[in-house]
């Protein structure tokens, strides 16, 4: 479900007419995360620890109440729930885009996002069959300890999806350190609220399951 937003009556109003009309509206950051608790309890959960994080990340993003805005024509929509659009890797080297609803409660996560990736790990298709815009945009490399990152995009496109993007997780100090990505719409959010994402994302992967 979602609801409009009255743009009039929005603090942001200014804000969101200004990056509105910009060509590169998405403006990110990069941000160390300490997984060390969060890799220690998914491991003594025999959970895959990149469904841990992925589900930790789209609770926080449910939190934060701007990550849940939406542009569609001129109007900002607010859902009741943002999903997970996670990309999966396949042995072949491909990947393909998964669709993982969101579930507060990790057991019920977990039950419907192994389905969805044993299902695209079986594909071979790129997108899914419906298109949503009540998602975030997720990808891992795992390979990588990136420091800053950029995405493709098509300009064309109206597009207002957040982007989240996890790294290779490091060592330092007997911490496990995981450089994580995050790009948003300027019109929709400020600094201020992908800081709350961080310190809420951060929050969580410090807790037990």
């Amino acid at each position: 479900m979602r609801k409009p937003l009255i743009i009039d009556e929005w603090a942001r109003k200014e804000h969101f007419n200004l990056f509105k009309q910009f060509e590169e509206p998405f403006f990110g950051v990069c941000v160390d995360i300490d997984c060390t608790d969060a890799y220690r309890n998914a491991k003594q959960d025999n959970i895959s620890f990149f469904l841990y994080y992925l589900h930790k990340s789209i609770v926080a993003v449910n939190e934060i109440e701007p990550f849940r805005y939406r542009i569609v024509g001129d109007e900002v929509f607010v859902y009741d729930e943002i999903h997970a659009s996670a990309t999966i890797n396949r042995p072949d080297g491909t990947f393909g885009f998964s669709y993982i609803p969101y579930h507060r409660k990790m057991s019920d996560f977990l039950i419907t996002a192994n389905a969805e990736i044993e299902n695209v790990r079986n594909s071979t298709g790129l997108i899914p069959t419906s298109e949503h815009d009540n998602i975030v945009h997720y990808s891992s490399l795992p390979w990588l300890r990136f420091t800053s990152l950029s995405h493709a995009r098509s300009f064309s496109r109206n597009d207002s999806i957040p982007k989240i993007s996890f790294g290779k997780m490091t060592e330092e100090n007997s911490r496990k350190i995981m450089p994580v990505s995050i790009h948003v719409h300027h019109a929709l959010m400020d600094g201020f609220n992908v800081g709350q994402y961080v310190d809420c994302f951060q929050q969580l992967m410090n807790q037990d399951v």
